[in-house]
């Protein structure tokens, strides 16, 4: 259904969760047409538990309610390593689109990475896997609490974005398990996002995020509903808010399932605005973000579904190399080239 004319359709999965074949292959004809139309929808019947959602919002939000000086003893003090604590603009977003005069974004951030792995793996023992795969920053000595919550949160969403790729897989006529050997040992990063209020006005042409495209599979958000919120592009041109609707999730296309469909399904413009000057104060806002990233080494070259329909549009590459190419480009600021000598 669309929310109040909203082109993001809400969409309840609870009919997938539940297992039923024919359920799992309505609500997929229903994810693949989001996937088409907006490359943007939102997911109610998902069954994470409120209870796992709220310990990871509160931890979150008690981390980044630390001083300063508390949270930059979280950094990892090596740009090459993504875990850890990113302070205020460090980040640019626009820039992974070309967008060379675009400010820093207006935000703090908090990443971590898979925690669980089998180090026997050969899969684990490359070079690529030991620049992937390092040891999680946690703030126990502050936030004890931090660890297990978002842990817990990460597994769920872990599980939840199995159930999207099954369902993606049969929306795009392939066999259910088709994503199954690509992500199995997946490297997706989350990112807890802090938006603080903003009593004074920012510099112009700054915003929260800039607008941008995510890079990966599979995007998997949990936001509060605040004054300066995320927005889509239409394929006109239009921006508009995404419907926040209470306890659903917000899921939407990265760069690679692009590619993976031969653009048959998008990966959408999107960004963070401001709040109006009026609302600045209270419009501090949170965010727990999947960034659902195919295995390091998954081949991504035109699904064969596709491919009958019009010829490959992109030469074939991997998940690790795109991925590097977003992240150099997003990290291209001052304040982020700072944190090493800090």
């Amino acid at each position: 259904m669309k929310f109040d004319g909203n082109p993001v359709p809400v969409i309840d999965i609870s009919a997938a969760v539940s297992g039923s074949e024919s359920g799992k292959q309505a609500v997929a004809d229903k994810v693949g047409a989001a996937a088409r139309s907006i490359g943007f929808l939102v997911i109610s019947g998902h069954g994470v538990s409120e209870a796992v959602i709220e310990a990871a919002s509160a931890a979150s939000r008690r981390f980044f309610d630390l001083p300063p000086e508390r949270k930059a003893a979280y950094r990892s003090g090596d740009p090459e390593i993504y875990r850890g604590y990113f302070g205020m603009e460090t980040g640019n977003l626009a820039a992974t689109i070309g967008d060379k005069q675009a400010k820093p974004d207006h935000r703090e951030y908090f990443n971590f990475g898979r925690f669980e792995i089998n180090s026997g793996d050969p899969y684990y023992q490359t070079e690529t896997a030991h620049r992937i795969f390092k040891e999680n920053i946690w703030p126990e000595a502050d936030v004890p609490e931090f660890k297990p919550a978002l842990m817990a949160y990460y597994k769920e969403m872990e599980r939840l974005g199995n159930l999207l790729m099954e369902l993606c897989a049969r929306a795009l006529e392939l066999s259910p398990d088709w994503f199954v050997d690509k992500y199995d040992k997946h490297i997706t990063n989350m990112v807890v996002t802090n938006y603080p209020d903003q009593p004074e006005e920012l510099e112009l042409g700054q915003l929260r995020a800039g607008a941008h495209t995510d890079y990966g599979g599979l995007t998997l958000l949990k936001t509060e509903d605040k004054p300066g919120g995320l927005e889509v592009q239409t394929k006109d041109g239009r921006w508009v808010p995404v419907p926040i609707v209470p306890g659903a999730y917000i899921v939407n296309l990265g760069d690679l399932m692009a590619q993976w469909t031969n653009d048959e399904w998008v990966s959408t413009m999107h960004r963070v605005v401001n709040p109006s000057r009026e609302l600045g104060v209270g419009s501090r806002r949170q965010s727990l973000v999947f960034f659902h990233q195919p295995n390091y080494d998954a081949p991504i070259e035109c699904i064969p579904t596709c491919a009958t329909r019009s010829a490959p549009k992109y030469a074939p590459t991997t998940s690790i190399d795109h991925l590097d190419m977003k992240m150099n480009q997003m990290n291209d600021t001052p304040k982020f080239t700072q944190i090493e000598a800090a």
